[in-house]
């Protein structure tokens, strides 16, 4: 299983990815917003997986998963949108953009789609 680091502003959201996660078995961790979801990684928080949203308050979710992954290079992200136009920039290789509204299936096949990538 995965230990994931969730960041949702929206609350009701992120209530819906924590739970879908650790129904499935999962470890998670939240944040309300990038900078949180930061000092989390930076405190030390064990996490395999970053499921974030792209547009938050703070710190978008772009920014966010840039620096996690200088901090974390091998860490998987996966970036939530409202929008189709969503692309990932080049410092993102290896990442996934996920479309909202999705199926709570599709995040999980995501996650352990990572976790087969990563030999876990």
């Amino acid at each position: 299983m995965a230990n994931i680091l969730t960041a949702e502003d929206e609350a009701l959201v992120r209530m819906l990815i924590v739970e879908t996660l650790e129904l499935a078995g999962h470890t998670v961790t939240e944040a309300p917003d990038g900078e949180a979801a930061l000092e989390a990684i930076r405190a030390g928080v064990a996490i395999d997986i970053l499921v974030s949203d792209v547009r938050m308050p703070k710190m978008d979710g772009y920014s966010l998963a840039v620096a996690a992954r200088r901090l974390r290079p091998r860490l998987g992200v996966i970036l939530m949108t409202g929008y189709s136009d969503a692309t990932l920039p080049e410092e993102l290789a290896g990442s996934t953009i996920l479309h909202k509204p999705f199926n709570p299936d599709s995040l999980i096949a995501l996650v352990e789609r990572f976790m087969e990538q990563r030999g876990s």
